[in-house]
């Protein structure tokens, strides 16, 4: 990314300045002169022109499109702050139904409510489980009359970014399992080997950034069984659904990586990737209310009434739930299975039409996350060169090395979203066709333009 110059005196210079602009607009310091709302709307509006295309964005798995219907309710909610209770019960309620929804989605215990809160994306919502089981870890310690120095928490290199965040930012130490050229995952046997009486909470993925992959999440949840039982531990199982969470139950219900597992005590998920809502949302499930410290919770009154709050952040926008609670309306269980089915054969479209390419192989074909993941096999197919080369096309497409101890292997993932079709698909599969052939081929060959005379 190219470094800005903040004190540079650069203005903008638009081409119709003419028009609408009578004095200079300096881009890194506030104008002296206000505009009128239109010019700023066409300035930002152009500008923004220089963004990649989200249609063709398949590095991120966050929603792009949803209806007009949805829409126009983000616009009617946008000024109703998230944090105001009081003044937006109606709001409040709709939030408590989407907490519960999502909670028996993933199996909450039966007769009871379930617990938790709709977060800024899965970054807040795994700091606020951790920060949780910390607690938790730190109670019993000193219940046990115990030291509550040194807590640490196990984790795979297949974990998003956030985890480390949390392990900086709140003083845990991170133990982090390594991948291996053949291993993308984590399962009971790397977990056993960093365990100890001081682990506050082993995390398991459901749908690795990297891969696509997912965690042995049985396997983990019956080593903590056993090895809690033998020590005498209680070092819980939190699941990271950000990119599952909202694809398994609706593809593979039979399938238990949930709180049917017994030491599933937290789970967190991304509403604003297959939960099809725009960015940023995510949710924090815990099993029951025994699992949030009481001394976690705040209790505010100078909004009007008393408010219980649990989140890092305060003031938030109201609309990113609202548009969850529309999506689980519009949709129901019927609408979600149908939208995941379609993204899971979209994505095996482009794995088979793109998994015969010499010099390349399938980590993930998308057959269980809608996410197809390359390696390149052939030292002389260079796969950032061929991520450069789709963004020629308008293609977004991350070439990245894996953590260690796999980090001479590069990928080039794609995210298929339900905005993308199986025309997309196609399209795509013959650039990537076209992408590779250029590059063996030395580069494509560019003629050069003729000058035409019209008359």
């Amino acid at each position: 990314m190219r470094r800005l110059d903040v004190n540079s005196e650069d203005t903008h210079a638009p081409a119709y300045a003419g028009r609408w602009f009578t004095h200079d607009v300096p881009k890194y310091r506030l104008p002296s002169e206000g505009m009128s709302a239109d010019a700023a709307y066409q300035l930002i509006h152009d500008e923004l022109n220089l963004d990649g295309n989200p249609a063709l964005n398949l590095a991120s798995f966050v929603t792009s499109w949803m209806e007009p219907q949805a829409d126009a309710l983000a616009a009617e909610t946008l000024d109703k702050n998230m944090i105001d209770e009081d003044e937006y019960p109606q709001t409040e309620v709709i939030h408590q139904r989407v907490v519960s929804m999502i909670g028996r989605l993933f199996h909450a215990p039966a007769g009871e409510h379930p617990t938790g809160t709709a977060t800024i994306g899965s970054s807040e919502a795994i700091m606020l489980a951790m920060l949780a089981h910390k607690r938790a870890w730190q109670h019993r310690r000193r219940e046990a009359g115990l030291d509550t120095e040194r807590p640490n928490l196990v984790i795979g290199a297949d974990v998003h970014t956030c985890w480390e965040k949390f392990a900086n930012f709140f003083e845990v130490q991170a133990r982090i399992a390594p991948m291996e050229e053949d291993r993308f995952t984590i399962g009971a046997a790397e977990v056993e080997a960093l365990i100890d009486e001081r682990t506050i909470a082993v995390a398991g993925v459901l749908g690795t950034t990297f891969t696509g992959q997912m965690d042995d999440l049985k396997g983990i949840d019956e080593l903590l069984a056993t090895v809690n039982e033998r020590e005498g531990w209680q070092i819980p199982l939190h699941i990271d659904a950000a990119s599952g969470g909202f694809v398994v139950p609706f593809s593979e219900p039979e399938l238990e990586w949930d709180f049917r597992l017994p030491r599933v005590r937290s789970i967190n998920v991304s509403n604003h990737k297959f939960g099809l809502v725009y960015p940023g949302m995510g949710t924090v499930i815990f099993r029951d209310r025994s699992d949030l410290p009481d001394d976690l919770i705040f209790h505010i009154n100078y909004l009007g009434g008393d408010m219980p709050n649990y989140s890092l952040n305060f003031s938030r926008p109201s609309n990113s739930v609202v548009l969850q609670y529309f999506n689980f309306l519009r949709l129901g269980r019927a609408g979600y299975e149908r939208i995941v089915a379609t993204v899971l054969e979209n994505a095996q479209a482009l794995a088979a039409s793109i998994s015969g390419i010499e010099g390349l192989s399938l980590l993930n074909d998308g057959s269980r996350f809608p996410i197809v993941a390359l390696r390149s096999d052939d030292d002389g197919l260079n796969l950032t060169a061929l991520s450069h080369t789709l963004r020629e096309r308008g293609w977004i497409v991350p070439a990245y090395t894996l953590p260690a101890n796999a980090q001479r292997i590069t990928v080039l993932r794609m995210v298929i979203r339900e905005s993308f079709s199986r025309d997309m698909v196609d399209l795509l599969a013959h650039d990537v066709h076209a992408a590779v052939k250029a590059q063996r081929s030395g580069g494509p060959r560019r003629e050069r333009p003729r000058t035409r005379i019209h008359c």
